[in-house]
Protein backbone atom coordinates (compact mmCIF):
# COMPACT_ATOMS: atom_id res chain seq x y z
CA UNK A 1 0.00 0.00 0.00
CA UNK A 2 1.21 3.47 -0.82
CA UNK A 3 1.59 5.93 2.05
CA UNK A 4 0.67 9.60 1.92
CA UNK A 5 1.60 12.29 4.42
CA UNK A 6 -1.00 15.08 4.66
CA UNK A 7 0.18 18.35 6.23
CA UNK A 8 -2.51 20.94 7.00
CA UNK A 9 -3.29 23.15 9.97
CA UNK A 10 -7.06 22.63 9.65
CA UNK A 11 -8.16 19.42 11.39
CA UNK A 12 -11.44 19.10 9.42
CA UNK A 13 -9.55 19.14 6.13
CA UNK A 14 -6.93 16.67 7.41
CA UNK A 15 -9.78 14.35 8.43
CA UNK A 16 -11.56 14.76 5.08
CA UNK A 17 -8.38 14.03 3.11
CA UNK A 18 -7.65 11.01 5.31
CA UNK A 19 -11.12 9.67 4.57
CA UNK A 20 -10.98 10.38 0.82
CA UNK A 21 -7.52 8.87 0.40
CA UNK A 22 -8.29 5.93 2.69
CA UNK A 23 -11.29 5.00 0.51
CA UNK A 24 -8.89 4.88 -2.44
CA UNK A 25 -6.64 2.40 -0.61
CA UNK A 26 -3.89 4.72 0.65
CA UNK A 27 -2.43 4.66 4.14
CA UNK A 28 -2.49 8.24 5.44
CA UNK A 29 -0.47 9.95 8.15
CA UNK A 30 -1.20 13.56 9.10
CA UNK A 31 0.63 16.51 10.59
CA UNK A 32 -0.75 19.86 11.81
CA UNK A 33 1.94 22.17 10.40
CA UNK A 34 5.15 22.21 8.42
CA UNK A 35 7.38 21.53 11.42
CA UNK A 36 5.37 18.45 12.44
CA UNK A 37 5.19 17.41 8.78
CA UNK A 38 8.95 17.47 8.27
CA UNK A 39 9.38 15.51 11.53
CA UNK A 40 6.82 12.93 10.35
CA UNK A 41 8.59 12.73 6.98
CA UNK A 42 11.91 12.02 8.71
CA UNK A 43 10.33 9.22 10.80
CA UNK A 44 8.69 7.37 7.94
CA UNK A 45 9.17 8.44 4.38
CA UNK A 46 5.87 8.33 2.53
CA UNK A 47 5.35 7.81 -1.18
CA UNK A 48 3.73 11.24 -1.50
CA UNK A 49 3.36 14.43 0.55
CA UNK A 50 0.28 16.63 0.30
CA UNK A 51 0.81 19.96 2.04
CA UNK A 52 -1.01 23.20 2.59
CA UNK A 53 1.00 26.34 1.88
CA UNK A 54 -0.19 28.82 4.51
CA UNK A 55 0.27 27.39 8.01
CA UNK A 56 1.58 28.59 11.36
CA UNK A 57 4.98 27.55 12.81
CA UNK A 58 6.45 26.45 9.48
CA UNK A 59 4.70 27.15 6.22
CA UNK A 60 4.34 24.78 3.32
CA UNK A 61 7.01 26.32 1.10
CA UNK A 62 9.65 25.95 3.84
CA UNK A 63 8.46 22.39 4.55
CA UNK A 64 8.65 21.55 0.83
CA UNK A 65 12.23 22.84 0.64
CA UNK A 66 13.27 20.83 3.72
CA UNK A 67 11.58 17.65 2.47
CA UNK A 68 13.22 18.00 -0.94
CA UNK A 69 16.58 18.58 0.76
CA UNK A 70 16.07 15.21 2.50
CA UNK A 71 14.77 13.43 -0.62
CA UNK A 72 15.09 15.32 -3.92
CA UNK A 73 12.92 12.73 -5.70
CA UNK A 74 9.94 13.09 -3.31
CA UNK A 75 6.65 13.78 -5.03
CA UNK A 76 4.62 16.60 -3.47
CA UNK A 77 1.19 18.11 -4.03
CA UNK A 78 0.97 21.66 -2.65
CA UNK A 79 -2.50 23.03 -1.98
CA UNK A 80 -3.85 26.43 -1.03
CA UNK A 81 -7.05 28.39 -1.05
CA UNK A 82 -5.58 31.80 -0.37
CA UNK A 83 -2.07 31.41 -1.64
CA UNK A 84 -1.47 34.98 -2.81
CA UNK A 85 0.07 37.94 -1.02
CA UNK A 86 0.47 41.03 -3.15
CA UNK A 87 2.31 40.00 -6.30
CA UNK A 88 3.50 36.70 -4.79
CA UNK A 89 1.41 33.67 -5.73
CA UNK A 90 2.39 30.81 -3.42
CA UNK A 91 1.05 28.02 -5.66
CA UNK A 92 3.08 29.37 -8.59
CA UNK A 93 6.13 29.48 -6.33
CA UNK A 94 5.47 25.89 -5.21
CA UNK A 95 5.43 24.75 -8.86
CA UNK A 96 9.02 25.95 -9.27
CA UNK A 97 10.24 23.12 -6.99
CA UNK A 98 11.03 19.88 -8.86
CA UNK A 99 8.32 17.23 -8.67
CA UNK A 100 5.73 19.54 -7.07
CA UNK A 101 2.19 19.69 -8.39
CA UNK A 102 -0.44 22.11 -7.11
CA UNK A 103 -4.09 21.95 -6.17
CA UNK A 104 -6.32 24.99 -5.66
CA UNK A 105 -8.75 24.82 -2.71
CA UNK A 106 -11.60 24.13 -2.70
CA UNK A 107 -11.28 21.01 -4.80
CA UNK A 108 -13.37 17.94 -5.52
CA UNK A 109 -12.35 14.38 -4.77
CA UNK A 110 -11.82 13.74 -8.49
CA UNK A 111 -9.37 16.67 -8.67
CA UNK A 112 -7.54 15.42 -5.58
CA UNK A 113 -7.23 11.92 -6.98
CA UNK A 114 -6.06 13.22 -10.37
CA UNK A 115 -3.31 15.19 -8.61
CA UNK A 116 -2.35 12.19 -6.48
CA UNK A 117 -2.25 9.82 -9.46
CA UNK A 118 -0.37 12.38 -11.52
CA UNK A 119 2.22 12.83 -8.79
CA UNK A 120 2.62 9.11 -8.22
CA UNK A 121 2.61 8.34 -11.93
CA UNK A 122 -0.19 5.80 -11.72
CA UNK A 123 -3.70 5.38 -13.07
Amino acid sequence: MRRILVIDDEAPLRNLLTSMLGREGFVVETAEDGAAGVAAFRRRRPDLVITDILMPNKGGLVAIREILDLDPAMKIVAMSGGGRTGKLNFLSTARTFPGVQTLQKPFRQAELMAAVRGALGSE
